[in-house]
């Protein structure tokens, strides 16, 4: 009570002193600062069990033990999940959408530590995956409830869980501009003054954060040294097509792994494939443990050969088309044991598998290019870094945020052409053959996904349940046409009736009481026309078990119809009419662009 009672008083004395906007911008830095410290957590804690798994343990027992620790992180993974966080710890990003487009942003309380718990131990112990998307779950998750403490209506919300997102990647990278594109093109806010200023704020008390925790220390400590020249336009525009096809391969494999874990019905079946699996993997590729930013700073650096140096058939390394085909065979098998990692039960995200394998595609290109005998040479660091932009602008579908990412974590933009170049490239022809990114691409084909489309936006957030009436009276199909008038049509101030089985409740058909008109005062007809003589089938049907509000929308605009039935599973639920849909439709409009 007397936590109740404090939280009352603050509520009330800040709607007292404090405006609903400076408000935001407070909420807006405290969501920054927890953010950050979610990225310093989980990075210490995976580096942390990484250092004593690796540093320690390797160090005195056989090489062996990189096939035994995916499947027991996996296993630990479960236990803390089922028992300590006592819910499935879903995925970062893709689970964040889901609560902005279904849940209204209401992020349940677990995942405020369920990816610190579970995360740490999936990277540390091998899984290839990455701690963004577990940062980002983490600081939208808090961000959530704090915003509900606080009764933050939905608007704020959302926009909150975007500033989680831009503090998480900005204390990461310590890019904060990149930050916050990437908080807009992925969660799909608003680029107005209103949101612009709380992700800001958002951002930069992120990486003040970091800084104070980590200093300078970067993830990819590297300054450009090779200036662009404008004859390698042309490779370039080659690297961008490479990136396109990787990133629907990217997309392709990661999916079908996907579905095929899905048919794996129990949890102990999916940790023993899958962790067998990536034990598998690492044991013979070491570079697919963990995230690898230490091979795409090797590869950075011209050192492919530290990055490689433990390959299983012990190939010469000084041959460079043995580089080369290693180099393509961390790109193959990178996604592969990232797909299993997360179909096993693993908790992470797919940022830095997607920055691992655009940096060995782009190094992979500029190899080939620099040795087929062209008499030309391309910086292999700049296409390693311009490879990144590639893969990302292809399967996460944001091509602003890699330029910006590539260009502020190098310290400047003399790559900002090539860049550019290669990022729209591969972002366009990505977008032909999937049209949402793997983030977003199974909300995107439920029609469930919140895009820059205002329209579209408004109809997703529209809770289909609150548009559903149900004070229409039904006509039985064996009732006369007398019960029809004393039972229906004098007890209802509506003109149509649902027609159903009494006995199942199952739709049949409407009746319309212009349909009746003409009849209806003629007392000999009364026991011989029966319902089914009056009936007729309504314009279109609303079927609850798949159509969603877009649909809702296009039907009531192809029929013309004023009112169309619902039914779910067969049966009859109500109905939906068009001047209830425009009403909460206009409503849910002023609270989005409120």
């Amino acid at each position: 009570m007397q936590k109740k009672t404090f939280l009352k008083q603050i509520l009330i004395w800040r709607a007292k002193h404090i405006s609903h906007r400076k408000f935001v911008y407070i909420l807006s830095i405290l969501v920054g600062i927890t953010s950050g410290m979610a990225a310093v957590v989980l990075k210490n804690l995976t580096h942390f069990i990484q250092h004593l798994l690796q540093g320690n343990l390797i160090k005195y027992y056989p090489h062996a033990f990189y096939f035994l620790f995916p499947i027991l992180g996996l296993t630990l993974v479960y236990f803390i999940a089922k028992y300590i966080v006592r819910n499935k710890v879903s995925h970062g990003i893709p689970s964040t959408l889901y609560a902005i487009s279904k849940r209204k942003g209401i992020i349940k309380r677990f995942q405020m530590f369920g990816s610190l718990l579970t995360a740490p131990i999936t990277i540390g112990f091998g899984g290839s995956v990455g701690l963004e998307g577990p940062t980002v779950a983490t600081g939208a998750a808090i961000s959530s409830n704090i915003s509900r403490m606080f009764h933050m209506n939905q608007t704020t919300r959302n926009l909150l869980i975007g500033c989680a997102a831009a503090g998480a990647l900005s204390s990461i990278f310590k890019a904060p501009i990149a930050a916050i594109i990437f908080a807009i093109e992925v969660f799909s806010l608003d680029l107005t003054i209103a949101s612009m200023l709380p992700l800001l704020f958002a951002s930069i008390s992120a990486i003040l954060t970091s800084y104070f925790f980590f200093g300078n220390d970067v993830l990819l400590p590297f300054k450009i040294e090779d200036k662009f020249i404008i004859s390698d336009v042309p490779f370039y525009v080659l690297l961008g097509v490479v990136s396109a096809f990787t990133s629907i391969y990217f997309t392709e494999v990661y999916e079908r792994i996907q579905k095929f874990f899905d048919r794996l019905h129990t949890p102990f079946k999916r940790i023993l494939f899958g962790g067998i699996s990536i034990g598998i993997l690492v044991y013979f590729i070491p570079p697919l443990y963990g995230e690898g930013f230490d091979v795409i700073n090797n590869l950075l650096v011209g050192n492919p050969e530290k990055a490689l140096e433990n390959n299983f058939l012990n190939l010469d390394l000084s041959n460079i088309w043995v580089v080369i085909m290693l180099l393509a065979g961390l790109v193959f098998f990178k996604i592969i044991a990232s797909a299993l990692t997360f179909g096993a039960g693993g908790v992470g995200g797919i940022f830095a598998p997607t920055l691992f394998m655009g940096s060995v595609m782009g190094n992979c290109v500029a190899k080939f290019i620099n040795n087929i005998g062209l008499g030309v040479q391309v910086s292999e660091s700049n296409f390693t870094l311009v490879g990144m932009t590639g893969l990302m602008a292809g399967v996460l579908h944001a091509p602003l945020t890699a330029i910006f990412l590539i260009a502020e974590v190098t310290g400047g933009y003399e790559l900002f052409i090539p860049l550019m170049l290669t990022a729209a490239i591969s972002f366009g022809i990505t977008k032909i053959f999937h049209p949402h990114s793997v983030y977003s691409m199974e909300l995107g084909r439920k029609g469930e996904l919140i895009t820059h489309n205002k329209d579209h936006a408004v109809l997703t957030l529209m809770d289909i349940g609150k548009v559903v009436e149900t004070n229409f009276v039904p006509v039985y199909l064996k009732m006369t046409l007398g019960e029809i008038i004393h039972k229906a049509v004098v007890q209802s101030n509506r003109n149509i009736f649902p027609v159903i089985e009494k006995e199942t409740n199952n739709f049949k058909g409407i009746i319309l009481l212009d349909d009746i008109r003409t009849i209806m005062f003629d007392q000999t007809l009364y026991n011989e026309v029966k319902a089914v003589d009056v009936m007729v089938s309504p314009p279109a049907i609303i079927n609850l078990d798949k159509d969603i509000m877009t649909d809702i929308m296009k039907k009531f605009q192809d029929s013309s119809a004023w009112n169309l039935p619902v039914m779910k599973n067969g049966t009859y639920i109500g109905f939906i009419s068009k001047s209830k849909l425009l009403t909460v439709y206009r409503r849910k409009l002023i609270e989005v662009t409120s």
